[in-house]
């Protein structure tokens, strides 16, 4: 049983921003950080004050954070990026928002004392004495304090003010994780209601102390309490007035906090059976709960749900039956054949999850190579005469401005080329497409073709198939390659153009150049013959692609089992030295790194033969490095055990923040059942005598930080937490229960409902009825748990909010 918060994000866009390059604009990108921890970075829109990212990400997180923050940067080439401002939404705000935060909020100003992350460790005690009382504040530790000197640390001092006397620990140089163990006392007086108050500060020879952070105790509280120890939030200073509230411009934001308990395995079991029951019954099944639920889910719920029993169904192994059976169920109700799967439905949007689950690294291996080549060419390409502006042209070969018309041809030529190459890729990638995809697409044709059996409607089945593959995994794709990790920042505007005329041809070789098509955009016409073309080619590929036997299926299947599944991959720069020579940035090499269930490998290169370099049940934890050990702060630690059983860490370099936190995420996942998970670690490294975080001189001391194995980003391909997808589906079963007894009811009508539902020991007779005892039982469980509370972190009663 386990607690577990998420947060489902979406950076929508930006406006009125300050313009801060000297051209009157800027380059805005916005970081997010929970807890101060940067987790997110989005792609830089260059040159505008209204930015549009469209971005979103999933975030897994203990349920005891306390904030996130959303920093709006200004990107630099050539010095430090700008601040432009914030916006931060504490836990108990999003709490506050049950179907989660949406709007506009005002950028704020980064106020430096407001910059505080980190905890202290501090002891307090009421010592008894002949006449006064005394108070002994024990100044032990401090960690994961924020950096304000330039080389990534700070030299941290503690000042405790207690009824008008200071007194101050020593400074630890060039540390965030200092020790002190300093002991301090005061004169306590019978009655005293003053505050004891403890500040961190970063010390500073030329200019002033940088303050890091103070926690304010309640005194007459530790009367009664006469001792406390314990590790304690550093917390901001008052903050100031706001006058500049609206004048940094605004974001619009979509946060929604989840905080679920899941259950043991075997609490969901009965539920699971069920759904897997009505799923293996079809559209023969008594109950029909599968087309209850798509009938009775609201619009903005549908794609989770889709995406939730979608992979629960793929745990099952069920997935293609799922999906068939939806299939099955929107045809029953499709007359019309040009209206089939143009519907937000369960089935559509159960297909394109499906699509990006079991089809992502094969739309990399088709369309990686194509959008390359447009982001790399930069060509000027519109084919629209009304928006050709040839100043942005150029001159043509003889030192003329070239016409629209000229303009107009070559960007044809250049969208034949790129639309030839994606259908001739697409020709030969049947037999890397995966056999699952290949199944279900064969129960998609073979369902219209039955459905729809007449001549006129030859051309259906394969509309079916390219109303999914092109209009809603292709397309998308080719419009917005960051959002499927085709390009890690967004394409520029004439990029853009290009991509969007792209997508534009695919879906008309999708829409098999259907006249209603042809006349929406007449522009398009130069491009006639090659999407006619490219209708014979897509049909021929189409028609390969579902002739796959059950028998190839399960062998494809059973090869693919037999290799463990690749998790992540890609080039890293690995640490080589050994020993007590300089750990420099220079000291790491490039390798070709790949994750799958089993190890973590490497080769020189993607197709070099592979060596193992960790057994996954050897990871102990993968954490960041501290950005002074490296003078980076793209470096990741890997803690794990030799085949001796001996400790060792490799560090490895990453080339951007989010690279580096989704290998984080990936490596915690695929270890997150292992034994031995440490539940700390040196964010620094052991240099010369002593761990550059902490100054401890001995090797193997316990780790001065805590862990974050917890925290990690959701990706398409992650591994199945079949528990998790089915404590989702059953939350929305609930928050749709009484809807589905109106409906039970209705079908068997009033007296009837009452007495199966209500009588003594009656026998659950069809879906819905086994549905609604298996919720109830549901709840039990929740109810009885020791977790069924609301999230919330142990708070010490002496500590006082300021």
């Amino acid at each position: 049983m386990a607690k577990r918060s998420s947060l489902s994000i979406r950076i929508v866009e930006g406006k009125n921003l300050p313009a801060k390059d000297i051209t009157g604009s800027s380059d805005p990108y916005c970081i997010v950080k929970v807890d101060n921890e940067p987790i997110i970075r989005t792609a830089t829109v260059w040159k505008t004050l209204c930015p549009f990212w469209g971005e979103e990400y999933k975030v897994h997180l203990p349920p005891t954070f306390h904030s996130v923050a959303f920093y709006v940067m200004d990107e630099d080439a050539l010095s430090q990026d700008d601040v432009i401002g914030k916006v931060c939404l504490t836990r108990d705000t999003l709490a506050a928002y049950p179907k989660g935060f949406s709007g506009w909020a005002h950028l704020t100003e980064v106020d430096p004392d407001e910059e505080v992350q980190g905890e202290i460790h501090l002891r307090l005690e009421v010592l008894p004495g002949t006449g006064t009382r005394r108070l002994r504040c024990s100044v032990l530790e401090a960690r994961d304090l924020a950096p304000k000197d330039w080389n990534g640390a700070s030299d941290p001092f503690v000042r405790v003010h207690y009824n008008g006397r200071t007194q101050e620990t020593s400074v630890v140089k060039k540390s965030c994780y200092p020790r002190w163990n300093e002991t301090f006392e005061f004169e306590l007086e019978e009655g005293a209601r003053e505050a004891l108050c403890v500040e961190a500060w970063d010390w500073d020879l030329v200019s002033r102390n940088d303050f890091l952070g103070k926690v304010v105790f309640n005194v007459p509280g530790l009367w009664a309490a006469q001792q406390e120890e314990g590790w304690f939030r550093l917390q901001p200073d008052k903050p100031k007035s706001r006058l500049d509230e609206g004048n940094l411009g605004s974001l619009q934001l979509e946060v929604w906090l989840r905080d679920e308990t899941v259950l043991p395995s075997g609490c969901y079991q009965p539920l699971v059976q069920l759904l897997c029951q009505e799923v293996k019954l079809g559209t023969q099944g008594p109950g029909q709960l599968i087309a209850l639920i798509e009938a009775n889910t609201s619009t903005e719920c549908r794609q989770e749900v889709a995406t939730n029993l979608l992979k629960l169904f793929l745990g099952q192994g069920l997935a293609k039956d799922f999906l068939d059976l939806l299939f099955q169920l929107e045809l029953g109700h499709t007359s019309e054949a040009n209206t089939l799967f143009r519907s937000n439905s369960l089935a559509s949007k159960s297909m394109e999850s499906f699509l990006k689950v079991a089809g992502m690294r094969y739309l990399h291996g088709v369309l990686g190579p194509i959008i390359d080549r447009v982001f790399e060419e930069k060509k000027y390409v519109e084919l629209d005469p009304s928006k050709v502006d040839v100043k942005d042209v150029g001159c043509s070969g003889l030192h003329r401005p070239q016409t629209k018309a000229e303009v107009v041809e070559q960007s044809a030529q250049t969208l034949r080329s790129h639309l030839g190459a994606l259908l001739s890729a697409l020709s030969r990638s049947v037999r890397a497409c995966p056999a699952v995809v290949r199944a279900t697409f064969r129960q998609l044709f073979q369902r219209v073709c039955e459905r729809f059996p007449s001549a006129q409607h030859e051309n259906v089945p394969f509309i079916a198939v390219t109303s999914f593959l092109c209009l809603r995994f292709l397309s998308p794709a080719i419009m917005a390659p960051k959002l499927f990790h085709l390009r890690e920042r967004h394409a520029d505007a004439r990029t853009s153009r290009t991509l969007l005329l792209l997508a534009k041809a695919v879906q008309n070789v999708g829409n098999m150049d259907t006249p209603a098509s042809r006349a929406k955009e007449a522009w398009m016409e130069p491009l006639q013959s090659t999407v006619c073309q490219g209708v014979a080619q897509l049909k021929d590929f189409i028609t390969k692609l579902v002739d796959i036997e059950e028998k190839e299926e399960l062998d494809l299947q059973q090869a693919l089992s037999l290799q463990a599944p690749l998790v992540k991959e890609g080039p890293l720069f690995i640490h080589r030295t050994k020993g007590k020579g300089p750990l420099m940035s220079s000291s790491f090499k490039k390798l070709h790194f790949s994750l799958t269930t089993e190890a973590l490998s490497f080769a020189k290169t993607p197709t070099s033969k592979k060596s193992s370099l960790i057994k996954l049940a050897n990871i102990r934890a993968a954490e960041k490095v501290e950005e002074k050990s490296f003078g980076s702060s793209h470096v990741m630690q890997i803690i794990y055990t030799d085949d001796a059983g001996q400790p060792q860490t490799a560090y490895l370099q990453c080339k951007s923040m989010n690279e580096l936190n989704q290998w984080l995420s990936a490596l915690r996942k695929v270890s997150v059942n292992n034994t031995g998970l440490l539940g700390s670690y040196h964010p620094g490294i052991f240099r010369g005598d002593k761990w550059s975080c902490c100054h401890q001189k001995d090797k193997t001391d316990v780790g001065c930080d805590e862990t974050r194995s917890r925290v990690t980003l959701q990706e398409w391909n992650d591994p199945l937490d079949h528990d998790l997808e089915a404590q989702l589906i059953y939350r929305h079963l609930l928050g749709m229960e009484a809807t589905l007894r109106e409906k039970h009811r209705e079908l068997r009508g009033a007296t009837e409902a009452s007495t199966v539902l209500e009588g003594p020991g009656a026998a659950p007779e069809d879906g819905l009825t086994q549905l609604f005892q298996v919720l109830q039982d549901l709840k039990k469980a929740h109810s009885a748990s020791p977790a069924a509370g609301p999230p919330s972190e142990h708070r010490n009663l002496l500590e006082l909010q300021t």
